[in-house]
């Protein structure tokens, strides 16, 4: 049976599938998206319950089209953001075939592809990586399945009441492992959460935004002379109308915080003496984000409501300054861990391209050094703002433009 034939093949119909769709429609160029799924499908079940964006409505989404029934400093939920997804792609007319899976991307002999996917082959001039950050979910291999403690990722976690009774362990405290930890204490848990390195802005500053703030300071246009640079880990909420996370007021909700988790032995789990300064730390990124936006505010005569009092941090919990530095999970009467730990690249179906020792590939801006193949919506693609749903509308646009005056190239 003769092979399907396409120019441009999107693998992947979250925000940057549909983002590069857009764009490649923009420059008249032919395309087909493939989803192995449904639209946007990670937002609805790789996701906790309750989740909500850690941006405001404004802020997340594509240029062209707002949040319905949400004011633009609200925070949609999972739900609202998956189905902006879909109605998004709708009205761009996005050629989205869904429930296919794509199994492996090879060399075309002259030039191009050949895709296989589970109905069939289809051949391209050219292929768009847009499977995201969020493709293989990092489990440390600490704790043995035999110690029988309930073990999963983050994005397993739905809610509090469908883990067993007992404390709860999480690892990791960017926002998902600091809005899961939160929500565990909210519901009446005892919680302990191991808490790493990490940046921590204010939810709201001067009647802006966080968000706002690192955009008109340049944050979000950072380069960084490393493509490969790891993911810088926020800790921040959208929940519960918006807040900023303090690990002081998660210390007061119950919340024993812990340095990061080390090896496990005789069921106790050893804790790193880093506590204090992973939290000091984060406490220096936030007074120093507040210190950048009152120069900016200055310089640019900007009449924002000042708040000093924002600058005023309570003392550090007791949990903090005399930390544990080791945890006997029995004796705690821990029964889940929660490894809020991240995710890697899973591109083992991608027989093209040089790829890092973490799996990571190589490229520029998204375009890779083989031509015709490209990548989308990963950490730092070009800057910052890359992996987000805003940051990867533009990184998309830049693709589409290279694909575009390639094939102007070859046929000119």
């Amino acid at each position: 049976m003769a092979s399907e034939k396409v120019s441009t093949l999107v693998i992947g119909a979250g925000q940057a599938g549909i983002a590069a769709s857009e764009h490649l429609s923009a420059h008249g160029e032919p395309h087909l998206v493939l989803e192995r799924s449904r639209v946007a499908e990670r937002w609805r079940s790789a996701r906790w319950d309750s989740l909500v964006a850690n941006g405001p409505a404004w802020h997340d989404r594509f240029p062209n089209m707002e949040f319905e029934g949400f004011g633009p400093d609200e925070f949609p939920d999972k739900e609202a953001v998956a189905d902006y997804f879909v109605d998004y792609a709708k009205m761009i007319g996005a050629p989205i075939r869904c429930g296919v899976e794509v199994t492996s991307v090879e060399t075309r002999p002259g030039g191009g592809f050949i895709v296989s996917t589970s109905e069939g082959m289809i051949e391209a001039d050219n292929v768009i990586a847009a499977t995201g950050p969020f493709q293989k979910p990092v489990i440390p291999t600490v704790v043995p399945p035999e110690s029988g403690i309930t073990q999963m990722h983050s994005s397993q976690y739905r809610n509090p009441y469908v883990l067993p009774d007992g404390a709860v362990l999480v690892v990791g405290a960017g926002s998902s492992g600091a809005q899961i930890a939160e929500e565990l204490a909210k519901a009446g848990r005892k919680v302990y959460l191991s808490v790493g390195p990490h940046d921590r802005p204010p939810r709201r500053y001067r009647g802006k935004d966080f968000v706002w703030w690192l955009g008109v300071l340049g944050k979000w246009d950072l380069e960084t002379p490393d493509p490969s640079m790891e993911h810088v880990t926020i800790a921040v909420s959208g929940a519960y109308g918006g807040h900023t996370m303090d690990f002081r007021n998660l210390a007061a909700q119950g919340v024993t915080l812990l340095g990061r988790t080390g090896a496990y032995q005789d069921g106790a789990l050893q804790v790193a003496g880093d506590l204090e300064h992973n939290v000091t730390a984060g406490d220096g990124y936030y007074l120093a984000l507040l210190e950048k936006a009152d120069a900016y505010a200055k310089a640019n005569g900007l009449d924002l409501p000042e708040e000093p009092e924002a600058k005023v941090l309570g003392p550090l919990p007791e949990c903090v300054t005399d930390p544990m530095r080791s945890l006997d999970l029995r004796q705690a009467g821990v029964t889940s861990i929660i490894w809020a730990t991240g995710f890697g690249v899973d591109f083992g179906w991608l027989k093209v391209g040089k790829f890092d020792d973490k799996g990571r590939p190589e490229h520029h801006k998204g375009v890779s050094p083989v031509p015709g193949l490209y990548f989308l919506g990963l950490p730092w693609l070009s800057r910052r703002a890359s992996s987000f749903i805003w940051g990867c509308w533009h990184d998309a646009k830049y693709v589409a433009g290279h694909i575009a005056e390639s094939r102007k190239a070859r046929c000119a």
